[in-house]
């Protein structure tokens, strides 16, 4: 590996410093003896030595070979910890029962988080340390948001710790929470409903328009968004942003019954809104190499997670929410 590669895992990730703090998170994760649980991005193996006194097998999966080093001879000898190499978003998960308990890199956040809930077979719970602004939008609260949305009917979110920075070493520029992502049983959507339930609230979602009949008219049409608000009781004059996730809920169920003309008009809005993210992802890594931001300059844009913070970012997602809309 490179130098400037090792650099930008080790700036990356910010490991806990204190090994009592990380057996606390690992006591508040509701885990059992037998629970086969994944620690992403083990790190130093902070997490990992309090997940081995908790649980009788635990997988770390590290990407930086020096670090992978470090955890197989901190480990060599504790038969419950298994090491593997490799890049936390390509690994394959089990068709079993699994717990995640991870303190993953914070630029990977949105990816991670879309991995774990979209997973063929999701993990039970996921405890992540996550930036508190990401949190924040994953919760939906203060306010509601897209990738809250896109995981809602399947996962609970609640933050069970707030970190201090001086928890981690080195201390990030950002404050952290410690999160419980819980799949719920049975889930508010069905998963043969999931496709569908995804393009709507993409489309509507993405359409804006200040108020929620606004964005419903301009991805529906008038007389299906008055229609669409009448049956499911829901204050068109709201902000999509300020329409809790029931509200959002109420809508989908009145629209699934819609006929398929209608529900034709959102085709494919969560497909091409990935294309697009994924392609504006790549975009920004290839503009300015990590290293040569400084902390203030640096801007990661990431739909799920964060603000656009140009006005180009702005633009580009306003394009988002149009071909979402036509479905091209």
């Amino acid at each position: 590996m490179s130098p400037r590669m090792r650099n930008q895992l080790w700036r990356t990730q910010n490991s806990l410093a204190d090994p009592h703090l990380a057996a606390k998170l690992v006591a508040l994760s509701r885990l059992g003896a037998r629970d086969l649980v994944y620690d992403l991005g083990a790190g130093s193996g902070a997490l990992t030595a309090a997940l081995a006194r908790r649980s009788s097998r635990v997988i770390a999966i590290e990407r930086d070979p020096a670090l992978v080093r470090h955890l197989r001879r901190r480990f060599h000898d504790v038969p419950s910890v298994v090491v593997r190499e490799g890049d936390i978003l390509a690994r394959r998960f089990p068709q079993s029962d699994y717990v995640v308990v991870a303190n993953p890199p914070f630029d990977i956040t949105a990816d991670l988080v879309r991995k774990l809930t979209e997973a063929e077979t999701p993990p039970r719970d996921a405890y992540l340390v996550l930036q508190r602004e990401a949190a924040q939008r994953f919760a939906g609260r203060p306010q509601a948001t897209l990738a809250a949305l896109l995981i809602a009917p399947w996962f609970s979110v609640r933050v069970l710790h707030e970190f201090q920075r001086r928890d981690f070493a080195p201390a990030p520029g950002v404050d952290a929470v410690f999160v419980r992502l819980h799949k719920r049983g049975p889930p508010l959507v069905a998963r043969g409903e999931e496709r569908l339930y995804r393009d709507f609230v993409t489309a509507a979602f993405s359409a804006w328009r200040p108020t929620v009949a606004g964005a419903l008219a301009a991805t529906l049409g008038r007389a299906a968004a008055a229609r669409l608000l009448r049956h499911a009781a829901v204050d068109g004059h709201l902000p999509p942003s300020r329409l809790d996730v029931s509200g959002w809920l109420r809508l989908f169920r009145e629209f699934r019954s819609a006929p398929l003309v209608i529900r034709q008009r959102v085709s494919g809005g969560d497909a091409h809104a990935r294309q697009l993210r994924a392609r504006l992802r790549k975009v920004h890594r290839t503009r300015t190499p990590r290293d040569a931001l400084d902390e203030t300059r640096l801007a990661i844009w990431d739909l799920g997670t964060r603000s656009p913070r140009t006005s180009c970012e702005a633009d580009e997602m306003r394009e988002i929410g149009a071909r979402a809309r036509v479905g091209e």
